[in-house]
């Protein structure tokens, strides 16, 4: 007999254009592993480089990412398939706070930490209300005019980082930008399910490219 948390997903055979997946769905096994490894590329980058940015212990945090993606799952019963990473809505509240200049540990960390727990507190709060009431209220409060400003705000704000971490060269920077090309070219002249992997096919693309660029013509290489 199935357990109440282990839900029993109702199989869908193939993605169609603009299909969505339910939450009691599941795709194929091939898809499902597909998908799977777009998801791990995309969320081990932020939920590492977020404790970076803010002076913490990247293993902890994924550690504690794990713990609580399984108890996220236990407790929703599996209804709700996600995965619980690092967020970003704390790095520049924590940076401005400590004076941190992202190098290694935070030392001043414990300034920041009393309202780290403050807001996990608020959010739990929100969290039981929400199984209360709905969300209703959240999505009259938080049209999708003011989260996607709010997203694009802290986009905005993490850019100069990136921008940094990949211009140790000329030629990095335009690898940087090819892959950003490549990611948007197959997220436009794309359909089905190739596009739901855009992560994933853009980066194998820009992996082609540099491969190319490096080993056939010799671009990237140190001058003797």
């Amino acid at each position: 007999m199935a357990s109440s948390w282990f839900p029993q997903w109702r199989k869908k055979s193939a993605v169609s254009d603009g299909g969505l997946i339910a939450p009691d769905e599941t795709l194929p096994f091939g898809q499902t592993a597909i998908l799977g490894l777009q998801h791990a590329v995309a969320m081990f980058g932020a939920t590492v480089l977020m404790p970076l940015l803010m002076g913490l212990d990247p293993n902890l945090a994924i550690l504690v990412s794990g713990i609580g993606t399984l108890l996220f799952f236990v407790i929703t019963g599996g209804r709700v398939p996600s995965y619980l990473g690092s967020s970003a809505a704390f790095v520049g509240v924590v940076i401005a706070v400590t004076g941190f200049n992202g190098q290694g540990l935070n030392p001043h960390l414990s300034v920041a930490l009393g309202g780290v727990i403050a807001c996990g507190a608020l959010y739990m709060l929100i969290g039981l209300l929400v199984m209360k009431v709905g969300t209703r209220w959240i999505e009259r409060l938080m049209p999708p005019v003011v989260t996607g400003a709010v997203v694009m705000a802290i986009g905005l704000n993490l850019a100069p980082i990136a921008v940094h971490s990949v211009a140790a060269s000329g030629f990095d920077s335009w690898m940087a930008v090819m892959t950003v090309l490549a990611i948007g070219l197959v997220a436009v002249f794309t359909h089905g399910m190739v596009q739901r992997l855009l992560i994933l096919v853009g980066l194998i693309v820009a992996w082609a490219i540099y491969a190319l660029l490096t080993n056939v013509l010799g671009f990237g290489k140190p001058v003797d």
